[in-house]
């Protein structure tokens, strides 16, 4: 049982025994009675106890939404991160569709840092990008229960010179610049991954944004040195969002491009510039009409904001959205050859002191740990031990 399964379970019996009548005595029966109903609660958190923990099956909980949402156990996934929110969500693959739709919404137990991208090693930033899961970085043996690589950094990172290793979606609920669930998350999460590599998918995409990448996200972070970057994650997020297909990312002028396929056979370099490419006509054309909309609607909220900035005397209108047409790496039509609006990176600034974000718990101390590296645990007295301590 893990450490918050069992804290849940003394919780449910402290409030077990507030409903038991006030004496001093129970008796033979009722001592019998306490212990069925202990042993009752105990079976629900040790129904897997004997297999190991990377090997377990769902739930019967996760089984259910499944058969509900018409997707299978071993269909492929996609994970979704949002650090403002504090969500991550796995997405799975609808059998009737073939399209991806959401399966569940999990509540992050704690990231570090602020939004932003990871730069360099040893700043506590949680990664932000387009990462691929492959079997080999999934960590049945880590410290923090169960755990997978992120692959940070990828070419994009690389091309930008940034550094840094080890950055994880894990359990414990402890983070120093990884994603952290708590246990019972992280062993679904695990376990449908899982099930997707059995199936035959060969890799599952994490996309981890700053924000929901809506029009007043955006508005509200204008002013942040990284508003360019997050610019171009919005791309990717409304590629996958108008197709319902994770969309295939390479990297080249040191930039993401999406669902591109280069002219000639030529390959995607991080550091080249983007040759010449096109992008489906249908995929081009409906993310270009979700660009513009969300374009239009963004310079409004903007210029709502800045107004009354303005009117309290702090700066100038921000111009970024003044044009309606859209600074995309979606190629135009092949009638001409592509034009690209390539949006530099900005130069890191210098993160401040890191603070550790909370979805539903205070901070607890954070002991560093090496990754991959098993925790040994040993237990104290037995719970069932431990409630006859309590009763007597």
């Amino acid at each position: 049982m893990t450490s918050d399964n069992r804290a849940r379970s003394v919780a449910r019996w402290d409030e077990f025994m507030m409903k038991l009548p006030k004496r001093k005595h129970i008796g033979r029966t009722g001592m019998i009675a306490v212990v069925g109903a202990a042993a009752l609660m105990l079976a629900g958190c040790n129904q897997f106890a004997n297999i190991p923990k990377h090997l377990r099956p769902l739930s019967s909980n996760a089984k259910l939404i499944l058969e509900q949402k018409g997707m299978q156990e071993k269909s492929p996934i996609v994970v979704r991160i949002f650090k403002q929110e504090s969500q991550l969500e796995v997405w799975k693959q609808v059998k009737l569709t073939g399209k991806y739709a959401l399966m569940k919404t999990y509540d992050i137990c704690k990231w570090s840092g602020d939004v932003g991208p990871k730069v360099r090693e040893g700043d506590r930033q949680a990664p932000e990008g387009f990462y691929t899961i492959a079997p080999a970085q999934m960590n049945p043996n880590s410290s923090y229960h169960l755990a997978f690589n992120l692959g940070y950094p990828n070419s994009y990172d690389q091309a930008h010179g940034r550094t840094g290793s080890h950055l994880m979606v894990h359990g414990a609920c402890s983070s120093r610049g990884c994603y952290s669930m708590d246990d019972d998350q992280i062993q679904e999460i695990y376990t449908l991954a899982r099930l997707a590599f059995q199936g035959g998918q060969r890799a599952f995409q994490v996309q981890a944004y700053p924000f929901r990448m809506t029009p007043a996200n955006l508005a509200a972070n204008r002013k942040s040195p990284h508003f360019e970057f997050w610019r171009m994650l919005k791309e990717g997020n409304d590629h996958f969002e108008v197709t319902g297909l994770p969309p295939k990312v390479d990297v080249c002028s040191k930039r993401y491009v999406f669902n591109a396929v280069p002219q000639d056979g030529v390959k995607f370099s991080s550091a080249a510039q983007c040759p010449e490419m096109s992008v489906a006509d249908p995929i081009r054309l409906a993310v270009q009409e979700r660009q513009i909309r969300d374009n239009s609607k963004t310079q409004q909220l903007i210029a709502r904001l800045e107004a009354k900035e303005n009117r309290n005397g702090k700066g100038p209108l921000n111009t970024v959205f003044g044009n309606t047409a859209v600074a995309s790496t979606t190629p135009a039509p092949q009638s001409t050859p592509p034009a690209f609006v390539v949006a530099s990176e900005p130069k890191p600034v210098e993160p401040a002191e890191a603070e550790i974000r909370t979805a539903k718990t205070p901070p607890k101390p954070d002991n560093v740990k090496t990754a991959y590296v098993p925790e040994d645990k040993t237990e104290s007295d037995g719970f069932i031990s431990g409630l006859m301590k309590r009763i007597w």
